[in-house]
């Protein structure tokens, strides 16, 4: 996948306002199934995958290591022999090594599909023209269109060897497609055919930036505790007795959250000139009058706000701070992560 076709930020534009299509097939897809597959990944997911009660459900959960630190993260669907898995490519050998080296006393298949692609279709215009495009497809049914446009999100099904979920990274309406890496050719030039843009790796960066959603590697990676990168909706302490892997390190986490000792990961704003970016000082000025640092996991230019916008890990009692561009100190407005979704700006 290029970082991009052309123009990163007519890319980036598109899929907030119309439709591009992002070929995504470097991620990793496996397929978990058998008798013990819930408990499986009731052991292995900080989330609960029994609360997947219908066929093609899906939920965002991490993957944590004894010590609580997150090893990946990643979507479970609800499938009809078990679960499938989308993982990131760049953790795939060390996600695999640890599934496997957890499976023991489980009676389970851990499969992984390097023969699928996936194609990701985001925007305003998305969903109804893959509807068409599948409504064309005699292979698929005629009623796949509809069966797809009735999705709500989180949900997924599954038509003869597609796999399309509502599911995403762009914080716009859209749709990924899992399907057999022969047959993508075909679909993306279709996609191309209805107008949908190729979008590539540097818009889609700056629209999972923008919808606030982490990065792998920058905004958390296995000496980050989920609890200090906005991830507390990943994880399930319900029931009490899922003894799921990390729980014990999150306890103490926990602990260090209520005392104010552990970082969180916020949103930043810029409304000044200049441009905000991964790895930059954040000087904090904590409710106290006492000076720390925090450091920007994510930053970038917003095409949509014409402004720069970041994610940071900064100390929890941070009332304000600063950045350092050119020997200015620059002040940034703290705000919720998250800035942009459905192509309007959310945060006040």
């Amino acid at each position: 996948m290029p970082i991009h076709y052309g123009s990163q930020v007519e890319e980036h534009n598109c899929v907030r306002t119309a439709a591009g299509v992002f070929d995504v097939s470097h991620m990793t897809v496996i397929d978990v199934d058998g008798e013990d597959a819930t408990a499986y990944l009731q052991r292995l997911l900080a989330n609960n995958v029994a609360k997947l009660k219908v066929l093609g459900a899906a939920l965002y959960s991490a993957m944590l290591d004894e010590n609580g630190g997150v090893l990946d993260d990643l979507i479970v669907y609800k499938t009809t022999s078990g679960y499938r898995l989308v993982v990131n490519c760049a953790t795939r050998v060390k996600d695999l090594k640890w599934m496997a080296k957890h499976a023991s006393g489980f009676s389970i298949s851990v499969q992984e599909r390097p023969n699928l692609s996936i194609l990701a279709v985001h925007g305003p215009l998305a969903i109804s023209i893959v509807c068409k495009i599948l409504e064309k497809n005699e292979f698929l049914g005629n009623d796949s269109g509809e069966k797809v446009r009735t999705l709500k999100n989180f949900q997924s099904i599954k038509l003869n060897d597609w796999f399309v979920a509502r599911t995403g990274y762009t914080g716009e309406l859209g749709l990924e497609v899992i399907l057999p890496s022969e047959q993508a050719p075909s679909f993306w030039d279709a996609l191309l055919d209805e107008e949908v843009k190729p979008v590539g790796l540097g818009a889609r960066d700056t629209l999972r930036l923008e919808a606030g959603m982490n990065l792998y590697g920058n905004d958390m990676d296995e000496n980050t505790s989920p609890l200090s990168a906005n991830m507390n909706r990943t994880i399930a302490w319900e029931p009490d007795d899922r003894e799921f892997i990390g729980r014990d390190a999150l306890k103490n986490h926990q602990l260090e959250q209520k005392a104010g000792n552990l970082a969180v990961l916020v949103g930043l704003v810029m409304e000044a000139r200049g441009v905000l970016r991964n790895g930059q000082k954040i000087i904090c000025t904590e409710l106290s009058g006492e000076i720390a640092e925090g450091f920007i996991t994510s930053g970038s230019f917003s095409p949509t706000l014409k402004h720069s916008i970041a994610l940071a890990r900064i100390p929890a009692n941070t009332e304000s701070c600063q950045v350092l561009i050119r020997d200015n100190l620059i002040p940034l407005r703290i705000v919720e992560p998250g800035f942009v979704r459905f192509g309007k700006k959310i945060f006040t």
